[in-house]
């Protein structure tokens, strides 16, 4: 990192700085999406929806591992939003697994900061195979801290992409593995308020026509 620094001077930092904020936005973009899911969808106020969560992501932000979350976030589900235990036991641990939106969408702005970056000419089919390629690799990602960026480094070097240029963006990767490992757990708090919401939220409609 201090290498690069030196070589390419203030660029090097505005670039990163550029970078930094692009992915924060996006995942505040992400944020603003799944409130929007708990409103609409969910039936319920987005505010008290992260009151009840902020536990769950205050340790996620603290641990950066979806996996070390995983018992905190089961028992926010079921305690504080009322999600029934069979669900909340299947979708958070399926989501720990494979809910992976921050992670993918960091990786795939990080892919695309590092060609620029670097001078990799990227045709518009290629940038978009590129961040589907990052999205799926996101997937199978382990959801334990530092993990993305290895993942991150064995895509982009085979565009081309020097390993000074990972080394880096290693240096503010924590702060935003942090911030990312929150969008993946409140996307999972999300998905279980959702089915909640259409498995048994609809029986006891029914229930109550019933009676």
């Amino acid at each position: 990192m201090a290498d690069l620094a030196i070589r390419m001077g203030p660029a090097a930092f505005i670039g990163l700085g550029g970078y930094v904020i692009t992915v924060l936005s996006g995942l505040i973009s992400v944020m603003i999406l799944y409130l929007l899911i708990v409103s609409v969808i969910a039936r319920r106020s987005p505010l008290e929806f992260l009151r009840s969560i902020r536990a769950a992501q205050l340790l996620a932000f603290s641990t950066s591992s979806s996996a070390a979350t995983m018992p905190l976030t089961l028992q926010t589900a079921e305690e504080k939003l009322g999600v029934h235990p069979d669900t909340a036991r299947f979708v958070v641990p399926l989501g720990a697994t494979i809910n992976m939106d921050g992670t993918g969408l960091y990786q795939a702005v990080a892919a695309l900061f590092l060609c620029q970056f670097f001078g990799i000419d990227l045709s518009f089919g290629e940038m978009f195979l590129l961040a589907i390629t990052m999205v799926g690799a996101s997937i199978g990602t382990p959801s334990t801290p530092g993990v993305g960026i290895v993942v991150l480094s064995t895509i982009v070097s085979g565009l081309g992409v020097p390993a000074a240029g990972i080394g880096m963006i290693l240096g503010v990767d924590r702060v935003l593995d942090m911030c990312r490992t929150t969008i993946n757990v409140t996307g999972d708090l999300t998905a279980s308020a959702v089915m909640e919401r259409w498995l048994h939220g609809k029986k006891s409609k029914k229930d109550k026509k019933k009676k």
